[in-house]
């Protein structure tokens, strides 16, 4: 285990079939209400901020931020075949090695290694997706979920503007400043147009998260893994777990309408839309974020 901004970095075997390895960082007391933070595709936990967790931590949260498979620290399956994404996006999915319930599954294997039996669930992008999958499945284990800029799986619904990537290309996996020079360009293209770009975090994260991991594949593993888990649309319709839904109404990763569906589809949830937000975490938001996550747990506890 390592050491990182006074956080521990620790690894955890899941209890799950598919032995996977999961890398995690833990903030707060542990007699709090433990708080699951899961990210997004091809991000990090490094990605949920320091400051953000440390703040949700202070406010009574026992915060538990980690990789999921095939990123950062945890393990990658390295011997699972290339996905072929055109097949997948034609609905062959042969060649897709797992789904967001076995990365479901990943997150109830670690708390169950961690002895935490009930969970309130914060997931972001993918991780939200992740998160209303456990909802799913696990109804029994959450006590609260929390859906930030994420969809129902619905095609119609949280659509990608693809024409920002347009200039991007693909992630230079081959050197280290490269890519932190194409990751900056990538969070600029998709990122909150009403806040400042803060360049020097951004670079150092990125130059931490390449440092972590570099899996050229792991982000295609993952994204397959999407596409063929479906829409959720109708499952979250039966779900009775407290739920809140925020999103950046300048998303254009994932449209503001996946977190319009999102809290539409789940009974008594709530929806918080911010004008001037893109597909990320503005740090002028983080106390506004902390207090809506941590209100929201409280009130459901």
């Amino acid at each position: 285990m390592k050491t990182r901004n006074k956080v521990i970095t620790e690894k955890i075997q899941t209890t799950g079939s598919d032995e996977i390895e999961i890398a995690f960082e833990c903030f707060g007391n542990p007699m709090h209400p433990a708080t699951f933070l899961i990210m997004g595709a091809g991000a990090q936990m490094i990605n949920w901020p320091d400051r953000l967790c440390e703040l949700l931590a202070a406010a009574g949260c026992y915060v538990i931020r980690f990789d999921n498979r095939d990123a950062g620290l945890s393990t990658h399956l390295y011997r699972a075949p290339v996905p072929d994404f055109p097949a997948v996006l034609a609905g062959d999915f042969s060649t897709v090695s797992y789904t967001l319930s076995d990365m479901a599954a990943d997150t109830i294997g670690l708390a169950d290694a961690l002895g935490l039996r009930h969970l309130h669930l914060v997931g972001a992008s993918m991780g939200g997706m992740i998160a209303q999958t456990i909802a799913i499945e696990y109804p029994d284990r959450i006590r609260s979920l929390t859906s930030i800029m994420s969809t129902t799986g619905a095609p119609e619904v949280g659509q990608t503007d693809f024409a920002v990537f347009s200039g991007l290309g693909s992630p230079p996996y081959h050197d280290r400043e490269a890519y932190i020079a194409w990751r900056l360009r990538a969070l600029r293209a998709v990122g909150s147009p009403g806040y400042p770009f803060e360049e020097k975090v951004a670079a150092e994260n990125a130059g931490l998260a390449w440092d972590r991991d570099h899996d050229p594949v792991g982000l295609l593993r993952q994204t397959t893994a999407v596409i063929k888990s479906g829409d959720r649309t109708s499952k979250l319709q039966q779900l009775r777990i407290p739920t809140l839904v925020i999103h950046g109404e300048e998303d254009k990763m994932i449209h503001v309408s996946g977190g319009q569906a999102t809290a539409d589809a789940i009974p008594g949830a709530r929806l918080y839309t911010f004008p001037g937000m893109g597909h990320g975490f503005p740090q002028p938001l983080w106390v506004e974020f902390a207090g809506l996550i941590h209100g929201h747990i409280e009130h459901s506890a």
